[in-house]
């Protein structure tokens, strides 16, 4: 009976002393800083799928392009190095040609309209098309509407844009659209802080927080308020691990991965008088009202382009404009 009692009180030490099982790891992937748009959904994200999990995933986050620019990131997702990432719409079109839909200039009005269209059928739609690289797309976070910025000189119009030696993503649907507006549009990856201080390009364009987290206030002079494209990030994962993980968990994943985007792009447009502000502040010549008719007139012409002749690029972008009036 003691002997008994003896083993029942050893068993239950060594139970109690074994160390909890180790958390999953999974590893996250953006290229900007901790403050940005894409790092605010990656560490909410991280947030959720801590509490949610009971610890049982941790996810880990890589931030200001510690694993390279965008499309080695995507490359990397793709052949499974690491499981997620939040990464700007732009640079997918080299893996996945019809996502370029998604950023047709002028296609939204709003974020109203952007939140309907992409939260709906029509937007699980684009995720679902990134499937064919390997890819699975949980959701749409956001950059928010692109604006012009430069340093040779005012641009109220279309016209004024010409020759401008533009800095781009590397996507072929960025650089066709400033083609299209006669500049000069040269895709480099991102930061761009130098190229600017140094006049290696005279402009950029972005969302209003890119202005304000990297102070592009200190190297750029004019900003005309375009809005020209509503610029998305797309969160996903490598689709083969994702499809591996029980029903529950991606359940799981993909729930909060659609709050972490909520939360997000809440946070995003609560600042963007803050940030408007800031720029004013900070010295910025800012044309709060271009002549958008001019650049809309000339872009019209890029529905007709060959790059959007492909099929299913074609029925993408339709199904798009079909859903935003």
């Amino acid at each position: 009976m003691k002997f008994t009692k003896f083993f029942v009180f050893v068993l239950a030490t060594i139970c109690f002393a074994a160390p909890a099982m180790a958390a999953t790891q999974v590893q996250l992937a953006v290229v900007t800083k901790p403050g940005s748009a894409q790092y605010v959904a990656a560490e909410k994200f991280a947030e959720l799928i801590n509490k949610r999990s009971n610890g049982e995933y941790n996810v880990k986050l890589y931030h200001s392009g510690s694993l390279g620019k965008e499309t080695e990131i995507l490359q990397q997702v793709q052949l499974g190095a690491i499981q997620m990432a939040i990464v700007t719409l732009g640079p997918f079109d080299t893996f996945v040609p019809e996502i370029k839909a998604v950023a047709f200039p002028f296609l939204f009005k709003d974020y109203e309209t952007a939140d309907r269209v992409l939260d709906g059928p029509v937007g699980k739609e684009a995720l679902e098309s990134l499937a064919q690289a390997g890819f699975k797309g949980l959701q749409f976070s956001e950059n928010g509407f692109r604006n012009l910025s430069n340093n040779r000189g005012a641009i109220h119009s279309a016209k004024d844009v010409k020759g401008l030696k533009l800095r781009v993503m590397q996507s072929t649907f960025h650089k066709e659209l400033w083609r299209t507006l006669d500049a000069n549009p040269t895709p480099m990856g991102w930061p761009i802080y130098s190229e600017l201080q140094q006049g290696t390009i005279d402009g950029q364009e972005n969302p209003l927080w890119v202005f304000d987290e990297y102070k592009l206030y200190e190297v750029q002079k004019y900003l005309a308020l375009t809005g020209h494209v509503y610029s998305v990030h797309i969160d996903i994962a490598n689709l083969q691990w994702f499809e591996a993980l029980p029903k529950e968990t991606q359940t799981m994943f993909e729930t909060a991965m659609r709050d972490a985007a909520i939360y997000q792009r809440k946070v995003n447009r609560e600042k963007e008088a803050e940030y408007l502000a800031t720029l004013k502040e900070k010295g910025m010549i800012i044309d709060e009202h271009p002549d958008m008719k001019s650049f809309r007139e000339m872009v019209k012409p890029m529905r007709n382009m060959d790059m959007y002749k492909e099929p299913k690029t074609r029925v993408l972008l339709n199904k798009l404009l079909d859903a935003t009036k």
